[in-house]
C-alpha cells in the first residue's frame, strides 16, 4: 500500500475510522490504533455536524447497527409478493412478470415494456411463483448481502440492488425474444456477487475462493436450461462497477462521483430500453 497523501511512500498502517492507507508523518495517534489528519479535523469538537465523527464504510456509508436492514426489507418484499402469487394465481404474475411486447389471452390484451408498461423492469426483479427459484434467490439475497452491505452503507447498498436488478431486466428486454416471460431476484443476487468480488478486491482479500464462486454460479446459469443468463450477466457486470465506482470514488468528490456512477448507470439502462422499444414499435 500507499500512503493516500503521499503516493510515494509505502506503509502498512490504514486509519482506525476510514481506513486510509497513511504513512508515519501522516499517523495521528488515537484510543486505538491511528487516524489519518482528515478524519481527525472531521472529528467531534470541531464545529462539524454531530454525525461527522461517526464510523464510516469503505464506501462512506455510516455503519449501522443492524447489519443486514436493507437485505430484510428486500427480503421482505420478495416474500409479500410471493404470497401474493401463491393466492392470486397466474393471472397476477401476468401483470407484474418482464416481457418487452405480446398478446396476452388471459388479460385480452397487449402487455409489455414496449406497451409503456416500463414498471416491469422493476416488479420482476422481485417476483417469484416456484417455491425453489424462491428459496434459492432469498439464500443468495441473505448470505451475499450480509457481506455486501455492512461494507456498503445501507443508501449505496440500496442503490447497488436496485440498479442491478434494473440493469438485469434491461439486458432480459434487449436481448430475449419479446415474448419471452423473466422474474426472479437473480439480477439482484448476481449484482451483490459482482459487488463482492469489487470488495474483496478492495480489501485485498484471498480471491481464489471468491472466483470460484462466480465460475460455479456462472457454470450454474448456463448449464441449466430455463435460466434468464441475460438478468445474471446484466446484474452482474451492473453491481462490480457500481460498486467500483462507489470504493473508488475520491474523499474530496466522494458524493459527487457515487451519484455520477450511479446516473451513468441509469442512463445506459435508459438508452438500452428506449432503444429496444423503438426497435419493437
Amino acid at each position: 500500500m500507499h500512503c493516500s497523501n503521499h503516493p510515494d511512500r509505502e506503509t502498512g498502517i490504514r486509519c482506525t475510522r476510514c481506513e486510509r492507507p497513511i504513512c508515519p508523518e501522516c499517523m495521528v495517534p488515537a484510543s486505538v490504533g491511528f487516524q489519518c489528519p482528515e478524519c481527525v479535523r472531521n472529528g467531534s469538537g470541531t464545529g462539524h455536524a454531530p454525525h461527522a465523527n461517526q464510523p464510516r464504510t469503505i464506501a462512506g456509508g455510516r455503519v449501522a447497527t443492524d447489519r443486514r436492514l436493507v437485505t430484510k426489507i428486500i427480503i421482505a418484499v420478495n416474500l409479500a409478493l410471493f404470497i401474493a402469487v401463491q393466492v392470486a394465481g397466474s393471472r397476477f404474475v401476468d401483470e407484474l412478470v418482464m416481457i418487452g411486447y405480446a398478446y396476452n389471452p388471459a388479460l385480452g390484451e397487449v402487455v409489455g415494456v414496449a406497451d409503456g408498461e416500463w414498471y416491469r423492469l422493476i416488479t420482476s426483479a422481485f417476483l417469484h411463483q416456484e417455491i425453489p427459484h424462491f428459496v434459492f434467490n432469498m439464500l443468495g439475497l441473505w448470505v451475499i448481502g450480509g457481506i455486501v452491505e455492512p461494507e456498503l452503507g445501507r443508501i449505496r447498498y440500496a442503490a447497488v440492488c436496485l440498479i442491478s436488478g434494473l440493469s438485469g431486466s434491461a439486458l432480459v428486454y434487449l436481448l430475449d425474444a419479446p415474448n419471452q416471460a423473466s422474474l426472479g431476484a437473480s439480477g439482484i443476487v448476481f449484482g451483490l456477487i459482482g459487488s463482492w468480488v469489487v470488495l474483496a478486491r478492495r480489501r485485498r482479500y484471498d480471491m481464489r475462493p471468491v472466483f470460484l464462486f462466480v465460475a460455479i454460479s456462472l457454470v450454474f446459469t448456463f448449464a441449466r436450461p430455463g435460466v434468464s443468463w441475460e438478468a445474471h450477466i446484466g446484474g452482474l457486470v451492473a453491481g462490480a462497477l457500481v460498486t467500483y465506482g462507489l470504493v473508488h470514488a475520491p474523499r474530496a468528490r466522494r458524493d459527487l462521483v457515487q451519484y455520477g456512477v450511479c446516473a451513468l448507470m441509469l442512463l445506459i439502462d435508459l438508452g438500452i430500453v428506449l432503444g429496444r422499444t423503438a426497435a419493437l414499435t
